[in-house]
């Protein structure tokens, strides 16, 4: 029987995720590489005491469509609905405003673990190679050390980190096909690449669905057997919304030397 992981929509992508679930958020920062579609069919569902597992909590898109992005969702959308009892993260806050997140931690209703960025990734991709953990000097002499279990290798010093695995993981793509085999655009291959496959169903947004073969074997980050589900964006989000325009470029480096 031929192997077709194309689901119909968004909102079937997500049917079975339910209250107290783990879910991975995908992308580094930037909207364009957030499953954003995939975000709001979650919000919508409605389900609560989620724990999330992303680089950041984000923004908001009033935030992005500042810097010029038209479709703007990201991992606030279930933050400001109050869809989240945890957070996994290494930014989840911003160094220039009080975001949604920061609010609800400082009121004590939402809970946070956190992580450096290169440990998040290692941990989760332990988990997705079934390894027991990582030991990183990351952290020594930190919070990040309290409570866990250390070990000295060749006279340094190093932390246990457990692996992060998840109920599902929500990614974005560029371009996939009906085996679940994908390809990522510019920096959209961060922590999409990484979550594919450490999670127990891996859901994929993509901009465009391709026939087999069309994707060449040599360039494929992600092959199918560590994706799940597939789903493509309507085709009135085109290219625009996934590019930063000049202006919004100039307003984006603008932020980012503020601290941002």
């Amino acid at each position: 029987m031929p192997i077709n992981k194309i689901v119909s929509s968004f909102d079937e992508a997500v049917a079975d995720i339910e209250d107290g679930a783990t879910i991975m958020v995908g992308g580094f920062g930037v909207v364009a590489g957030a499953p954003s579609l995939l975000l709001e069919a979650v919000a919508r569902k409605g389900v609560k005491e989620l724990t999330m597992v992303s680089n950041v909590c984000g923004f908001g898109k009033e935030v992005w469509k500042q810097l010029g992005f038209k479709f703007a969702e990201d991992p606030d959308i279930l933050v400001r609905n109050g869809q989240l009892k945890k957070a996994i993260a290494t930014a989840p806050v911003s160094a220039i405003y009080e975001n949604n997140f920061e609010r609800l931690l400082r009121a004590g209703k939402v809970e946070l673990e956190m992580a450096s960025q290169g440990s998040l990734a290692e941990r989760i991709r332990a988990a997705k190679a079934g390894l027991g953990g990582i030991y990183t000097p990351v952290g020594i002499g930190t919070v990040l050390e309290e409570g866990k279990e250390t070990k000295v290798i060749d006279g340094k010093k190093y932390i246990l980190e457990l692996p992060i695995k998840a109920d599902f993981a929500l990614i974005k793509a560029h371009k996939g096909d009906r085996w679940g085999n994908l390809v990522y655009r510019r920096t959209s291959r961060n922590f999409n690449a990484i979550m594919a496959g450490a999670a127990t169903v891996t859901i994929a947004e993509v901009d465009e669905i391709v026939e087999l073969g069309e994707l060449d074997a040599d360039v494929i980050h992600t092959p199918g057997p560590y994706v799940d589900r597939v789903v493509v964006r309507p085709k009135e989000i085109d290219d625009e919304d996934m590019e930063i325009s000049d202006k919004a470029k100039e307003s984006y480096e603008k932020f980012q030397k503020k601290g941002g």
